[in-house]
């Protein structure tokens, strides 16, 4: 069987934040996933894909239906407590539905904000990942070079990312609507890696003077303060700084909740009650759900900031549309050349087969009835029966290399193959 693309996982769209972070994969964990993915005798090649709003598997495999099955096998093994019912939430996809779906997500057209710009460079850190550590072949090798190539069609082709935004920038229009104005608002911005600083930069320009940064590094919350002239806090002391944030904004990689409703309890005691809002945009929860439960305290996440994403998605739909098209048309692409794959050591093996039944008649012929040719009598006849072959084939071969419907060209394969009897002979 020839290997097709197949991809199971879960989004924001398929399941809340609270499901995906069962089974999502610290940074540090993708290497070592890896090698256990590999371990499934179902994937040939694979590419973990873990963000905020997706975890998702990218494999080849030869038979699909058990390659699902091990995904899912894996994504159990690898998940937490509770990561059980992600089950419900899965999607799994094959073939053209698999090829469009990386090519939507790298074009950000599967994003909870459209046409922002990080994705593509999380999927390219994914893939170097995945190829370091020797867990992709040559189909997905070319399946996540043209999603590249997609990606920068649709950003230079549409104005889809006309007005970038991210989540980052869809977390500070939150924050503009909770508050009527900004300026006289003090902001704790917990995590400085890269959607810390677009989040600085963001307040900054929204009129925040008031910015406090902290991270676990401290030298890099040193470093981003710098840049925005905020405050920096050392990690092991930014809960004593929350009893002076109005707005408390998490952005980090943790595996654990570092803010829980006992301490913001103790902290709105300290405030007098003053009203707290908390966004919360890390890869998993930063902050304890239970927050939301306290008076005077409103906590966003990642999925709350849907309705906001909504409305840029309506402003942008019709350069969606044409990114769309530019996403089918690429995908028609890629099945061809996937098809070629197939058609390439089924045309071999066909000219093979011919090529042996006119090389064993020509033989014995020139050792029976012929042997009295001359060598240019010879040639002329080898010349002839060679044109003959070659006619036989012409339309076969043709039929297969210029077929413009990639779902047919399967079928073609399988006669010839059943016709002349070529599958043990490739």
């Amino acid at each position: 069987m020839n290997k097709q693309i197949v991809i199971a996982g879960l989004n924001h769209r398929s399941a809340p934040i609270e499901v995906r972070e069962t089974v999502a994969f610290e940074p540090a964990a993708v290497k070592h996933g890896l090698s256990r993915l590999l371990q499934c005798s179902s994937v040939e090649e694979g590419v973990i894909l873990s963000t905020c709003n997706r975890v998702e598997v990218v494999a080849a495999a030869a038979d699909h239906r058990a390659a699902f099955a091990d995904i899912e096998a894996f994504l159990t093994e690898h998940g937490s407590a509770g990561a059980n019912g992600f089950r419900d939430h899965l999607y799994t996809l094959r073939g053209a539905e698999a090829v469009r779906h990386l090519f939507r997500v790298a074009a950000s057209l599967d994003s909870m904000v459209v046409g922002e710009p990080q994705i593509l460079g999380q999927i390219k850190e994914f893939y170097h990942v995945a190829r370091e550590s020797g867990a992709t072949g040559p189909l997905l090798h070319r399946l996540f070079h043209r999603s590249f190539s997609v990606a920068k069609r649709v950003r230079s082709e549409t104005g889809i990312g006309s007005r970038a935004v991210s989540v980052s920038s869809v977390a500070v229009d939150l924050s503009k609507r909770i508050f009527d104005r900004l300026e006289n608002k003090a902001v704790l911005l917990i995590g400085a890696g890269k959607t810390g600083h677009l989040l600085a930069r963001q307040l900054r320009r929204s009129g925040v003077t008031s910015l406090m940064v902290t991270n676990r590094t401290f030298e890099r919350a040193v470093e981003l303060a710098g840049k925005i002239h905020g405050s920096p806090i050392l990690y092991e002391d930014f809960p004593r700084y929350l009893k002076l944030a109005d707005l408390v904004i998490g952005c980090t990689a943790t595996p654990e909740f570092i803010i829980d409703a006992p301490l913001v309890e103790k902290v709105l005691r300290e405030r007098k009650q003053q009203v707290m809002f908390f966004i919360d945009i890390g890869d998993r929860r930063n902050f304890d759900p239970a927050i939301n439960d306290l008076d005077n305290v409103y906590l966003y996440n990642i999925d709350d900031l849907k309705s906001v994403a909504e409305e840029n998605l309506r402003e942008r739909s019709s350069e969606a549309a044409k990114a769309e098209a530019i996403v089918d048309e690429e995908v028609q692409g890629f099945l061809r050349w996937m098809h070629s794959l197939e058609q390439a050591p089924t045309i071999a093996a066909l000219r093979g087969r011919l090529e042996a039944i006119r090389r064993g008649e020509i033989e014995k012929s020139f050792s029976g009835g012929l042997r009295q040719l001359s060598a240019e009598q010879r040639r002329a006849v080898e010349d002839m029966t060679a044109a003959i072959v070659n006619k036989i084939l012409h339309a076969p071969i043709s039929r297969l290399k210029h077929n413009p419907e990639g779902e047919e060209d399967a079928l073609y394969v399988a006669a010839l193959k059943k016709l002349f009897d070529l599958e043990s002979k490739e």
